[in-house]
């Protein structure tokens, strides 16, 4: 019976036990797998027993010894060149539901059993597996869920151990113990666990080995070895950007963006449902574009979609399901619902329009723009039975309508409209965008104003450019491959822009982009040279100075370093002050470093400043350099000296004459620019010629002794003496000329006094007349004039009271000496009438007038109080009763 049992017992070992490797691993799919593991000291007796063996093959061994050998814990024994385990774990799937376990005889050697998974699963520890590379690369991600496990102890303790390495798939000996990392993994209290492990971007085509050690109490289960290539097993984060919108064909259009540090193109998932008064649908669809058009759309239903991906080619797992995006479609149906422009588009909307829950006729639709213009249906279109097409040529900007910035385009059933509508923006995109290259050629600064942008909410304004290698093109166009440039808002309005480091000779083509919702708009694209828009430094080392002998204003300056072409300058000049009047000079020649220029006013300080551009004509002027001052100094001579006039005075009993010569101070115009000293020049017949230095006085007395005593008053300044000079010879002889006939005085105002005269022929040379006056009451110094021999009529402009009496005189002046002067003490008597008789006119009309006024406005006052007097207690006729339909205009005739 025993030797029966014992024949028995072999046969049966021929299909349990299998010599095999244990260097081969469990390779690890993108899909779930599942681990199953014995408890402790299950033996081999109760699988015989239990029925649950297969197959084996036989081996050397005593039959004792196999029925004695148990599946302990899995321990594993690593060494340099082989590696051995006895486990009681094993991976399975729903396709492969048996499960084969490995186990070591009392004598080292290897045995493997297939064991059907449903067993295992009522009496071991179960778990659901699944790994996965995360989306971002970056994370190895092992996912266990613990089911159908005896016991409900769901304390475990997990942790993944690995190694990666780029040599392993083709080595045949799995690495020792020792260089496995450990990764403790993060356990819930429902049984489940999640293992991350770091994996370096330039490792995910390396093999990754790893198993599974799972504490739970005392015991301890280790999984068979697990290898896998992290890039084929890559599960995508979800899709982006889902959304939903309707064609220019009425379609219904799902889009999305795929995540982004995906190295590898994917395929889609694509789940929806619809619900309208016509269909209800459920659909799932597989593309390979992140775009999928699902078909005509219908007024008043409601959808539903969900989008996951895969990779396209070779393993992958697919991403979890994005977030369901609902879309609603309306009763009208506007595609698009809302349109953003620029200015001279031509723009289009569709619409379908539902009524009744019927879908009104193309033809039957007419389109109104903000309820008030209806747009000609020359510009309508039918797009199938049920879509309407209106088109908006060369549009215009849209004027805001208080808080609506937008224009409301409606489709109509006839003449029935929807409350809804669909939107139009439309932005005058032309934006001038300057730019300025600084005088150091380091950088280029480019502006452009915020207020030429009509204000959209929502909206964001970006300056992007696009810098060719050398010059621009003839015609600048938006550049596909452009890159966005930060811009600051400066308190003038205006958006700044600083392109630093710069290629002075490369072509940066520039647009300002509107980014709204609804889309984004360009401006029209401008190019810019950096090397022609430098405005340079300006000049330094400016100097003005007023020129000694020559008297020119010249001004110099120093060329700036920057930039090399050759300039041309701007020089702007005025006496300075607080407002100073500027004029213009501008030099073309590159060479030139100063510039004299003719002014007026010699002895005054002259303010002057320097600026330059290009000669050609490029970049911009730059700066005004701060400004030089001139110096006032004498430049010449004086022009000529002073103009002097005498007051003689007689001693008869000592025959003489005292002169008191009187000058007054000589203006800078003439003294250019300063006077230092006045000099008296003598000459008689006797004497001969000396001169007298009075310094700076304006006054100076001499004894008139001689019968001719000519003197000439010389102006001096610094460089010399005044080149043109008076003289004024006093004789006895010529004292007695007279040649004045008549002189009249006639008082035109207090400020004005007209003098006129006569003359007698003489043979003398006349030169110029010197005229007196004075006020006779008051002990005021007499004041003269000097005037031209020509003159015959003269107006004084000075302060003249009729009342009070003057004296007026006239000299005639001849080379040869003063003559004999005409004198009177009073105005012309017939003029004086005259003026007080057209004075008191003066004086009595306005009176009268005013009388006149003050009269006519009593007598109006009078009557109005008069009126109110007399017929404040007279009722009015026309409210009393007895007096309705009388005719008051009437007469009645009583007797």
């Amino acid at each position: 019976m025993i030797y029966q049992k014992f024949i028995v017992a072999l046969l049966h070992l021929e299909f349990i036990y299998m010599t095999t490797a244990f260097n081969v691993a469990y390779p690890v799919t993108p899909w779930k797998f599942k681990l199953s593991c014995l408890p402790p000291n299950t033996t081999y007796d109760f699988l015989f027993s239990a029925g649950i063996l297969e197959n084996g093959s036989s081996l050397n061994g005593h039959y004792e010894a196999v029925v004695e050998a148990k599946f302990n814990s899995c321990i594993t024994y690593f060494s340099n060149l082989l590696s051995k385990t006895s486990c009681h774990c094993c991976f399975w799937n729903e396709q492969d539901k048996n499960c084969s376990i490995r186990a070591d005889n009392a004598e080292g050697k290897t045995f493997v059993s297939t064991v059907n998974s449903s067993v295992i699963q009522q009496i071991g520890a179960n778990w659901n597996i699944q790994c996965w590379m995360k989306g971002d690369l970056k994370l190895f991600i092992c996912h266990m869920e613990s089911f159908k496990n005896p016991s409900k102890n769901y304390d475990f303790k997990v942790h993944l151990l690995y190694i990666l390495s780029e040599g392993l798939e083709d080595s045949p000996l799995v690495p020792e113990k020792g260089s496995f990392q450990i990764v403790e993994c993060n356990c819930t209290v429902h049984g489940c666990c999640e293992c991350h492990m770091p994996v370096p971007t330039a490792k995910l085509n390396y093999t990754l080995l790893v198993y599974l050690e799972i504490a739970s109490g005392r015991v301890i289960f280790k999984s068979p070895l697990m290898s896998v290539q992290p890039i084929n097993v890559v599960k995508p984060d979800p899709p982006l950007g889902l959304r939903m919108e309707i064609t220019d064909n009425g379609d219904l259009k799902i889009s999305w963006s795929s995540p982004t540090l995906v190295p590898f193109q994917l395929q889609y998932q694509v789940k929806y449902s619809e619900n309208s008064t016509i269909q209800k649908k459920e659909v799932a669809e597989t593309v390979f574009s992140p775009s999928l058009l699902v078909g005509s759309v219908l007024p008043g239903s409601s959808y539903v979609v969900q989008v996951r991906g895969k990779r396209l080619r070779g393993s992958g797992a697919w991403s979890d399901w994005s977030t369901p995006y609902i879309f609603t479609t309306q009763d009208v149906v506007y595609f698009p619902p809302k349109i953003l422009t620029s200015v001279g588009s031509n723009v289009s909307f569709h619409c379908i329009y539902k009524n009744d829950n019927k879908i009104v006729s193309s033809k039957k639709i007419v389109w109104w723009m903000n309820l008030a213009e209806k747009i000609p249906q020359s510009q309508y279109s039918v797009i199938g039975d049920h879509v309407s097409k209106v088109m908006l040529p060369s549009v215009n900007a849209t004027q805001p309508r208080g808080k609506f910035m937008y224009n409301a385009v409606y489709c109509c059933n006839q003449l029935e409209c929807h409350h809804r509508y669909a939107e139009l923006y439309v932005i005058d995109v032309n934006i001038n965008i300057s730019c300025e290259t600084d005088g150091y050629l380091t950088k280029m600064t480019c502006r452009w104003s915020s207020n030429t942008v009509q204000s959209l909410v929502g909206s964001t304004l970006q300056l992007r450019y696009h810098r060719s290698s050398l010059y621009c093109s003839d015609s600048p166009s938006i550049h596909p491959n452009s890159e966005p440039k930060d811009c600051h808002l400066k308190r003038d309005g205006f958006y700044e822009c600083i392109f630093q480091p710069i290629f002075l000779l490369s072509g940066y083509t520039m647009w300002i982009r509107i980014n709204h919702s609804l889309g984004s708009l360009d401006s029209p694209p401008t190019c810019v040279i950096p090397d022609s828009v430098v405005k340079p430094l300006p000049p330094s080392s400016v100097k003005a100075e007023i020129t000694v002998n020559v008297g020119l204003l010249k001004i110099s300056w120093e060329k700036p370093v920057f930039p090399e072409n050759n300039l041309q300058f701007q020089i702007r000049y005025g006496l300075s002050g607080k407002e100073v009047q500027w004029k213009m000079y501008e030099i073309y020649d590159a060479k030139s470093k100063s510039s004299s220029l003719a002014v007026s006013d010699l002895c005054s300080v002259y303010a002057a400043q320097v600026r330059c551009r290009r000669l050609d004509g490029l970049g911009y002027w730059s700066n005004w350099s701060h400004p030089g001052h001139t110096v006032v100094m004498d430049i010449k001579v004086p022009i000529r000296g002073p103009e002097f006039w005498r007051i003689i005075s007689e001693d008869s009993p000592k025959k003489e004459k005292n002169v008191t010569l009187l000058w007054k101070p000589l203006m800078k115009h003439d003294s250019l620019c300063s006077v230092r000293r006045y000099v008296v020049k003598h000459h008689t017949s006797r004497n001969g010629t000396w001169s007298e230095d009075v310094g700076n006085h304006t006054k100076f007395s001499f004894l008139w002794t001689e019968q001719a005593h000519t003197v000439t008053i010389l102006a001096f300044n610094s460089i010399g003496p005044s080149s043109v000079n008076s003289n004024l010879t006093f004789s006895w002889a010529m004292s007695k000329v007279n040649i004045v006939r008549s002189l009249s005085a006639y008082p035109l105002n207090s400020s004005c006094v007209i003098l006129s005269w006569m003359l007698s022929p003489s043979g003398y040379n006349l030169m110029y007349f010197i005229i007196e006056w004075k006020n006779l009451n008051e002990d005021n110094e007499m004041k003269w004039i000097r005037i031209p021999s020509s003159v015959k009529k003269y107006y004084i402009h000075d302060h003249f009271i009729p009342i009070e009496k003057y004296q007026f005189g006239l000299y005639p002046v001849f080379m040869e000496g003063v003559g004999k002067p005409k004198i009177i003490n009073s105005f012309t008597q017939d003029i004086i009438e005259r003026h007080w008789n057209d004075a008191g006119l003066y004086v009595i009309v306005p009176v009268i007038i005013s009388s006149s006024v003050l009269l006519l406005g009593t007598l109006l006052i009078s009557h109005q109080r008069m009126k109110k007097l007399f017929w404040e207690d007279v009722p009015n006729p026309k409210n009393c009763s007895w007096a309705q339909g009388l005719n008051f205009q009437k007469r009645t005739d009583f007797l």
